[in-house]
């Protein structure tokens, strides 16, 4: 122990003076390094995530036949808010161009031909064909695209999906489209990087510390939207295997997303952090929102330029619609979305 006023040798000085700078370094370093970029998220097992299923759960809060889930909380009066956001009228497309090449991302292309007849007046057609579930396209994921223990959303059994598509929950069922708020959590803005690497997971802890940061809170009825710079990360280094690593909300946000009342979610990624870390389930978010709490996911949106627009406006909320394709029974449909400020 060193008593006050004792002279030091130099060798202590110099001990002394490493532990200083170091103590003031490391202080240095956890300043610009906040809490959330030291910790790991909690454990989660695949009995929690059975758990929260239940507990989460929005079973026959509009009533037994339900099929809309969370989309019943944009009422007449929340897209009369929303509408009352837009200012300038600047539009923004959140979704990707389709990519006709084969990538360690997009292992099916989509089919496209085309092709043009007549002389003097001439006509052009095409086919699409197209598998739209996965890691590369922009679309919807309806309630019916994931069942747990032969349930899907609200008790319908997962039987009702066959060959010719789901007998109850179909995407059909939104043809109304979403007219209504957003909000954009930016974490690589958060973290102060151009991206999150692949494998990254996003906590309860960094959503909140945005709210407070940006000045903006989740309201009942929302889109929330999360960026994690995926396409950037992509259009630097290339595609790589996405549905083996990805950015994304860990499966502890759950709480967090019920307790919000989101009418639904979007990511540049599927929501889901891969791996999901929790043993059993690949994609714990899948399951907890669309069949527990009975909340559409929009994948692989591109959020870098509604990202650069609100950022240059200091504006983290505004209108978004989205509209699906109407096909009976369908799981899902490729979609843009559209943001306007």
């Amino acid at each position: 122990m060193i008593r006050r006023g004792s002279a030091l040798s130099p060798r202590t000085r110099s001990i002394v003076h490493a532990l200083m700078t170091c103590s003031l370094v490391t202080g240095m370093f956890l300043s610009a390094h906040p809490v959330w970029a030291q910790t790991n998220p909690p454990e989660v097992s695949a009995e929690q995530v059975q758990s929260w299923l239940d507990e989460l759960s929005n079973w026959g809060r509009w009533g037994p036949d339900d099929e809309l889930g969370t989309l019943n909380l944009i009422t007449a009066e929340k897209r009369l808010d929303a509408a009352s956001m837009v200012e300038d009228g600047t539009v923004v497309s959140l979704a990707r161009d389709v990519n006709k090449d084969t990538a360690p991302d997009n292992p099916q292309p989509i089919g496209h031909s085309a092709r043009f007849s007549g002389d003097r007046i001439g006509w052009g057609s095409d086919t699409y064909t197209i598998s739209y579930h996965g890691y590369s396209y922009s679309h919807i994921d309806a309630l019916p695209h994931t069942g747990v223990g032969g349930r899907l959303y609200n008790d319908y059994p997962t039987e009702t999906v066959g060959e010719n598509g789901a007998e109850k929950l179909g995407v059909q069922v939104m043809q109304n489209g979403l007219f209504t708020r957003a909000v954009l959590i930016d974490i690589p803005r958060l973290r102060d990087v151009q991206f999150l690497e692949p494998g990254t997971a996003i906590t309860v802890d960094e959503l909140e510390r945005w709210e407070r940061e940006m000045g903006v809170e989740i309201e009942p009825g929302d889109v929330l939207l999360v960026r994690t710079g995926r396409w950037a990360k992509r259009a630097q280094d290339g595609p790589w295997a996405a549905g083996r690593q990805l950015a994304g909300l860990h499966a502890s946000t759950a709480g967090w997303l019920k307790e919000k009342d989101i009418s639904a979610i979007g990511s540049d990624g599927i929501t889901d952090v891969l791996p999901s870390g929790v043993e059993g389930f690949t994609h714990p978010l899948h399951q907890l929102l669309l069949v527990g709490m009975g909340t559409p996911l929009f994948d692989n949106l591109d959020l870098e330029e509604v990202a650069e627009e609100a950022a240059a406006r200091g504006r983290w909320s505004f209108l978004f619609s989205a509209a699906p394709m109407r096909i009976p029974g369908g799981l899902g449909s490729p979609i843009n979305p559209l943001v306007i400020f």
